[in-house]
């Protein structure tokens, strides 16, 4: 992706553009084509296409998708959204596993990625850690997406990878709770009432207001444009915000669970 990405790069500097105005003429925007230069963005086949035809590069960029080697790293549903979330205004995240993973810190996804089962392979974890840790950049861009985030109680009393891990995930999470345009909420466990038992879910706002939701569980994640079904998470999350603890409470929460370390 990095190789061809720079070839996207050189062809559009000896046509004499500006990443501003290519993205102008393939009508998406601006830091669509800085990702794919980056190779932080996979390049589909119709941009490649257009790519070809705008940069005069005779079917080269097309030729070279098709013959890139096959990578397995994230299933075609995980691709999908790993897309919408990079362009998303707004996120609002339901988690009651494990932590959301724009949230976590290196050694905490290091040891959820270890827990699968089979365990990976090394490289395959390291590759699979960087990724998820490239994706939190979008929380420190210039225009951040507005994100909201309610987590269950359960993985916070977790010692995923030790209590070095968990301390320091626990400050990771203090300091995110903190971060402006982002809001944090802790489902207490215990709880008479839960709107979150039908399992996590994300809800996506894109950059034309269209409302979408992905599901992540083994093996069948989806993403979800059904108005009806978008609709009903939506519901599902609405619920979900007053029965968690409020954002200061929240705060106070993981305030207390720092100083017992």
């Amino acid at each position: 992706m990095k190789m061809l990405g720079a070839q996207v790069a050189a062809l559009r500097r000896a046509a004499g553009l500006t990443q501003r105005v290519l993205a102008e003429r393939l009508l998406v925007d601006e830091e669509t084509v800085a990702s794919i230069e980056q190779g932080r963005r996979p390049l589909k086949a119709d941009l490649a296409a257009s790519l070809d035809n705008i940069l005069e590069a005779k079917g080269v960029l097309t030729a070279a998708l098709e013959n890139m080697p096959e990578v397995d790293l994230f299933p075609r549903w995980a691709e999908e959204y790993m897309d919408l979330e990079r362009e998303a205004i707004a996120l609002s995240w339901y988690d009651n596993q494990v932590l959301p993973g724009l949230l976590q810190t290196e050694a905490y996804a290091y040891a959820v990625f270890s827990n699968d089962v089979p365990t990976p392979a090394e490289d395959e974890l390291g590759h699979r850690v960087a990724a998820r840790m490239e994706r939190q950049e979008i929380l420190h861009r210039k225009n951040p997406p507005r994100t909201s985030f309610v987590i269950s109680e359960a993985p916070l009393m977790d010692r995923l990878g030790g209590d070095e891990v968990r301390e320091e995930q626990l400050r990771r999470l203090r300091e995110w709770a903190d971060l402006p345009g982002t809001t944090l909420q802790v489902m207490p466990l215990g709880r008479a009432h839960h709107a979150g038992l039908v399992g996590p879910f994300i809800l996506i706002e894109t950059p034309d207001h269209q409302h979408l939701a992905y599901t992540d569980v083994p093996h069948g994640s989806q993403m979800i444009a059904d108005p009806d079904s978008v609709a009903h998470l939506e519901h599902r999350y609405a619920m979900l915000r007053p029965q968690a603890l409020n954002p200061q409470e929240t705060k106070d929460l993981l305030n207390r669970l720092l100083g017992e370390q």
